[in-house]
């Protein structure tokens, strides 16, 4: 992986060139942040909600554009932004043959994180973003690949902290704070970064990162 330096100063060249100037502020757990997944129809329903695709399609807006999936290449890990739902369905078909392979059980061993990232933006910037959707009002953000994907990677960094740290949360219990330092964790089925559905809280845009775990 670049170093964080390097990271920082693509972004930098990717402003300058118009990328909206959105930089993550901190992420947050709270009493939203852990579901069990209990069964294999459960799975599937969910990941075609986080992919916008079935029963969920009419949720893919033009924004989903920002949205950051994870694929697997071989066993490996990618992340990727997609244009269309072809590759969006490709996904799904991927992490399905995958999660078959491990051959999961549904008894605790899958489960859904939520965690909020809370991006800044200057106030000049935002109201440039304003933008009306089906009669709603919204923000849309313009930023290039380079820049959602070095944006996404200080994310993954963040939540790596967090379990480090070991963050503080009233009302976990103690398995759930095992989560949160990463605990008995055997792989990740799936990962998203959700940029076409966010949330405005006084000075900070407000993104999901979902995380389907699979315990040990």
């Amino acid at each position: 992986m670049e170093s964080m330096r390097d990271i920082n100063r693509v972004m930098e060249r990717e402003i300058a060139k118009g990328s909206c100037p959105l930089k993550l502020d901190h992420i947050e757990f709270g009493n939203y942040s852990y579901q069990e997944i209990t069964s294999k129809e459960k799975l599937l329903e969910m990941l075609s909600y986080l992919l916008r695709i079935g029963d969920f399609k009419q949720y893919a807006g033009k924004t989903i554009l920002n949205n950051v999936y994870m694929d697997l290449r071989g066993k490996k890990p990618v992340f990727k932004r997609t244009k269309t739902a072809i590759e969006r369905n490709n996904i799904f078909a991927t992490i399905k043959r995958y999660a078959k392979k491990l051959k999961l059980q549904y008894n605790g061993d899958v489960y859904l994180e939520m965690v909020r990232c809370y991006f800044d933006i200057p106030q000049e910037n935002l109201e440039k973003c304003r933008y009306t959707y089906q009669g709603n009002e919204t923000y849309v953000f313009l930023m290039s690949d380079k820049y959602i994907m070095a944006l996404y990677t200080h994310c993954l960094v963040a939540r790596k902290e967090a379990a480090i740290q070991g963050v503080q949360v009233d009302g976990f219990t103690e398995k759930e704070y095992g989560r949160v330092r990463l605990e008995n964790v055997g792989d990740v089925l799936f990962q998203a970064l959700l940029l076409d559905d966010i949330q405005l809280n006084f000075d900070k845009i407000i993104a999901m990162e979902i995380t389907i775990f699979i315990g040990k």
